[in-house]
């Protein structure tokens, strides 16, 4: 009975190296069709968020099952916890690049984005793929330290989210407000999707090591 536990908490991990993969893919196509104005490839984005939500569900099956009739505790209760935490903020990363995407079909046959902050986009989409796929491969092996890297990768997208509002607050600004609607909301969804793949990493640290940084918000 334990060995078939076990064999189900590894199978949460690898539905979360899945959902990791699909959310990379989400972020790298939402972040082509926004800069190429691409309305296939923004769509393919939107419906297959649902692939994310139903992984997700799967995952809150299967530890509300294994709660209920294995009662875990210690160690097994942690991973089961932690598990549930990660599933939902990386969830919560599809439903980021979903919304790119929107923005991008919403714009269409236009680019939301334009020339002066084209470069800044780019540089957060490429940092938010980095982002997802050091957690994917923190989730798969407990590695601490990379984990701890992720922190790092996340102070760059935060100041590329500030030159962003640079850019839209200076006197050079001539697109108007709707474009700059455009670009403060698309700027906070990649900003947040680097937060929640930290919080996974967080929650990666917590899993091995049982204890969290108290300064951790």
């Amino acid at each position: 009975m334990r060995d078939a536990f076990h064999d189900e908490l590894n199978a949460l991990t690898g539905r979360l190296v899945q959902m990791t993969s699909l959310v990379r893919s989400a972020i790298s196509r939402a972040t082509t069709a926004l800069l190429d104005a691409d309305l296939q490839l923004a769509e393919s984005v939107i419906s297959q968020d649902g692939e994310v939500d139903r992984l997700y569900a799967d995952i809150e099956t299967s530890i509300f099952e294994l709660m209920a009739t294995q009662q875990p505790v210690a160690v097994d209760l942690r991973t089961a916890i932690t598990a549930l935490r990660m599933g939902g903020d990386l969830e919560r990363m599809g439903d980021l690049a979903q919304h790119v995407a929107k923005i991008a079909r919403m714009r269409h046959p236009e680019s939301a984005i334009p020339p002066e902050v084209r470069d800044t986009i780019l540089e957060m989409g490429q940092i938010a793929e980095r982002l997802v796929t050091k957690t994917g491969t923190c989730i798969a092996t407990h590695d601490v330290e990379l984990a701890k890297e992720l922190e790092s990768d996340d102070d760059a997208m935060d100041i590329l989210h500030r030159r962003l509002f640079r850019v839209l607050l200076s006197k050079d600004w001539t697109y108007g407000i709707e474009p700059a609607i455009d670009i403060t909301l698309t700027g906070r969804y990649y900003e947040r999707y680097a937060d929640h793949a930290v919080r996974v990493a967080r929650d990666v640290v917590y899993l091995v090591t049982g204890t969290r940084d108290p300064d951790e918000p």
